[in-house]
Formats: C-alpha cells, sequence, structure tokens
C-alpha cells in the first residue's frame, strides 16, 4: 500500500537535499500534450545528481511514497500523469543535463537523462558525428525519458530505436541503489542485461539517470523527395526499390495520406504544400548518402525507375539543404494539426511492413461501422509503425464521439492483433494502455513482466499504475 507525501516527509527529504532540488509545482508537470490525463497533485523535486536522486528513491522506499519520473513531459500515453491515488513524488531530471564524455573515435557519447534530445544530437554534430534519433519533440523531450519509452522517431528504418541507440545505462534501482553501468562496451556477455531491461521501462523499474549512446559518422550528403503513389500498396513496392537501389542510405521513408495534407490547410500551421492538388498518397525518403553519391541524382534514378513501374504519379526533389528541410516540416506539422482537430481516439499501432496496405484498407472499412469519421493515416511505413488517428466531421468536435472512443479503439486494436501486430509501436503503454496489454499482450510475457516488477520493485513505487498497472 503506497503512502501519500506528508509534512514529515517532506521535512526528511528537505534534511537529505539541498534547496536548489526543490521546485514550485507548476501546472505543466500535470498535464499531458494530448490533454486526456490531469495530475492529481505531487511534490515536485529536481535532483541535480545521481546520488541526489538516489537519496530521493530510498527516502521514498523507507515511506512507500510513489514516483513519478518526469522528463520532458512530451510523452502521448500518460506514463508521466498520476490522476489519482496517494500524492506522489514528482522526480524531474530536468537539472541533470550535461554532456558528460564524448569518444568521437569510439563514437559513444556519455549523457545525463536530462539533456534535451537536440542538445544531444548538437554534441555530437560538434565533433563531427551524428546522433540518429529524431522526433518531432526533439526540442523538449529528454534523452532520459527517450530511453524510458523506447523512442522511435522517423530514422529507425536505418539506424533503430532508442534501445538499438544504447549502450549502457546509468540508474537509481526502487531501493535506492545505484546501478553504474555506463559501458563503452559492444560486446559484453556478462550475464543479464539490465541496459534492456530498463530501456522501455518507463520507469517501473528503475529511473535511468545517464546512459552511454551510440554515435555514427554524418553523411557525406543528404537528401530528400516528395513522391505521389497511387496507393499504400505502391509506397511498398517503392520502398523496396529504394533498398534494392540505394540499400541502407535510405535513412528515412514516410508515408502521408491527403488528410493530414488538409488538416494543415484548415488549422495550419501553416506550411508550403509542393503539389499544387494535395496527393491522395505520397511518401517523403530521405536518404543520407555514401562518399561519391549525389542524393539528387540517386533520387532521380529511384523516381524514374519507379515511375517506369507505375508506382509513382508525380514527385518533387529537394534542390539544397533548405528544401528538405522544407518537405520535413510538412511531414512534422502534421500532428501539431492533429491536436487542434481534436482526435476521438489516436493510435500508435505497428503491424508486419508488408500487411499495411490490408490494414488501412480494412481500418477504414470497420470504422465506418462505428461512425461518420475522418482518418488521418501517416507514419514510418519503412518500420511498420502507423500512427493511424481517427476525427470528428467538419462541425463536430472529439467531445460529439466521446461516447464512441472505446469501440473505436477496440476496432482498431482488435485489427492489429489478427494481423499479428502491436497496439504500441514506439509511445509506450503508460497508462494509457496498461488495459490494452493486458487483453492483447502474450500471457507468458505478462506474467514474466509482473514478476520482475515484483522482484525488483516490490514497494511497487516506481511509476505506480504504469505498465503493468
Amino acid at each position: 500500500m503506497l503512502n501519500s507525501v506528508t509534512d514529515a516527509f517532506r521535512a526528511d527529504l528537505k534534511a537529505r537535499l539541498p534547496a536548489a532540488a526543490f521546485r514550485d509545482l507548476t501546472p505543466n508537470y500535470l498535464e499531458e500534450p494530448r490533454g486526456r490525463y490531469a495530475g492529481g497533485d505531487g511534490f515536485l523535486i529536481a535532483p541535480g545528481s545521481t546520488q541526489e536522486v538516489a537519496a530521493v528513491v530510498s527516502a521514498c522506499a523507507s515511506a512507500g511514497v510513489g514516483i513519478i519520473p518526469y522528463g520532458g513531459g512530451t510523452g502521448l500515453v500518460g506514463g508521466q500523469i498520476a490522476e489519482d491515488g496517494p500524492v506522489p513524488v514528482i522526480l524531474s531530471l530536468e537539472r541533470m543535463t550535461a554532456i558528460r564524455e564524448v569518444w568521437p573515435d569510439e563514437n559513444v557519447m556519455v549523457a545525463e537523462a536530462g539533456a534535451i534530445l537536440s542538445s544531444v544530437q548538437d554534441a555530437a554534430d560538434a565533433v563531427n558525428r551524428l546522433f540518429p534519433l529524431s522526433l518531432a519533440s526533439e526540442g523538449s523531450a529528454r534523452i532520459g525519458g527517450n530511453l524510458a519509452t523506447n523512442a522511435g522517431g522517423v530514422n529507425v528504418l536505418r539506424y533503430g530505436n532508442a534501445r538499438d541507440l544504447c549502450l549502457g545505462v546509468e540508474a537509481v534501482l526502487p531501493d535506492g541503489s545505484i546501478l553504474r553501468g555506463l559501458s563503452r562496451l559492444k560486446k559484453n556477455n556478462t550475464g543479464y542485461d539490465m541496459r534492456h531491461l530498463l530501456v522501455g521501462a518507463e520507469g517501473s523499474l528503475g529511473i535511468i539517470t545517464a546512459a552511454s549512446l551510440r554515435l555514427f559518422p554524418k553523411p557525406q550528403a543528404e537528401g530528400a523527395a516528395l513522391m505521389v503513389v497511387r496507393d499504400p500498396e505502391a509506397a511498398l513496392s517503392l520502398l523496396a526499390l529504394a533498398g534494392d537501389l540505394l540499400g541502407s542510405q535510405v535513412s528515412a521513408f514516410e508515408l502521408m495520406h491527403r488528410q493530414g495534407l488538409d488538416f494543415l490547410a484548415e488549422v495550419g500551421p501553416e506550411v508550403r504544400a509542393p503539389f499544387e492538388a494535395p496527393p491522395e498518397w505520397m511518401v517523403l525518403v530521405d536518404l543520407g548518402c555514401f562518399a561519391g553519391v549525389d542524393p539528387a541524382e540517386a533520387l532521380e534514378q529511384l523516381f524514374a525507375e519507379a515511375a517506369e513501374r507505375d508506382l509513382v504519379s508525380d514527385g518533387v526533389i529537394a534542390q539544397s539543404e533548405q528544401q528538405r528541410r522544407d518537405f520535413w516540416v510538412i511531414r512534422e506539422s502534421i500532428p501539431e494539426a492533429n491536436r487542434r482537430i481534436g482526435s476521438v481516439s489516436s493510435h500508435d499501432i505497428s503491424v508486419p511492413v508488408g500487411r499495411i496496405p490490408d490494414f488501412i484498407a480494412r481500418g477504414g472499412q470497420a470504422l465506418a461501422q462505428v461512425g461518420d469519421f475522418r482518418i488521418n493515416c501517416f507514419g514510418h511505413v519503412g518500420d511498420g509503425n502507423l500512427h493511424y488517428n481517427v476525427f470528428p466531421q467538419p462541425g463536430k468536435t472529439r467531445a460529439d464521439h466521446e461516447h464512441q472512443r472505446g469501440a473505436v479503439k477496440r476496432v482498431v486494436h482488435d485489427l492489429v492483433a489478427e494481423m499479428d501486430g502491436s497496439i504500441s509501436a514506439e509511445h509506450g503503454i503508460g497508462r494509457l494502455k496498461v488495459y490494452d496489454l493486458n487483453r492483447y499482450g502474450d500471457p507468458a510475457k505478462l506474467a514474466a513482466m509482473r514478476a520482475i516488477k515484483a522482484a525488483l520493485d516490490p514497494k511497487g513505487i516506481m511509476n505506480p499504475g504504469a505498465v503493468v498497472g
């Protein structure tokens, strides 16, 4: 049984920590981006070191007080928000932002968990290296949260998820002990890999305080193109062709539907569309090329061969780095337009890449039996991850369909399960999807997860209510 923060507990922590660790609890710590969850209360602490994090966790373990880890607050599944229950400690990593060390010749960096993702990218760039994790919230998301949720983003096709970019972690475990696992090794077979256990656990097994991150050589040249495809099936054929012609130089392959462009025109953000008439389907192909390869020429060759196979009907190839960035502005503005419209239900799902066209066709048909909706389907089709979001028709709001929200989610997730997919591709489970994980998850895996949670966190203080409920 968890306890609430009490005056005696506050006094104990104030005796253990410097004054700089204590912050006023402002509303942003009790909100999440989509407005689905609102936290009840909390005692905000921002430790300045791993030792201070350990002091907080030790005190919470002794008092039976829950801890809600807080990174950049950008999570979309309620993992950083506790709506009810005993008043917890909200532990923010915002003061732990140091890039501790960089070894460019080894392609390794050690960053503290509170470092903003864009700052990690900049630190890599300063030594002529690339940290490839990239997502729309990279200007505010923190690397600790990215690792805790095993974030994906646009470059998974080439470089993998956050898990694949992590060599080791430093973390505070639920009893307050410090796991010192900041390995620079790529090969280390010494038993259970605690890094993989903590990455993706969403703070339910411990708090990541720093990480050893993989860096990569920067591409010699980059380029991008927007290509109009007749349908999702043609997009997959284009993806296969791009792989045949360009191999690992394909960094990202994003599918976008006309509905996303229509939302941008309806509510903004204002972006310049490259086509006079919005196409029904288009893809954004991004390249990071080897020495001696001109990305524009490579994309021209790809377009020409795709046109011969009737896969594409129109396209625009970036002629400058600014134009490439403009293409990405279109893709990265779609989630903001979605937020302004207000979804009935949003879904971060994945299915086997070859089943994407069937999923999109069947999903629309099934939802039509539930109600009259607009569907904005877009995402990282190169790795099977779709953001399949359902919206009200013009003149309606999501509140008008709140009674149908559960049915909409059930239709989408049932179809995902039928197609051997995942109801959470890159956003995590948080509190939003605990029920769904229990419904669709493998029973043996769920039993193992509960056993691990009970063994490492027997008092249940680490992010209570998240992931395993």
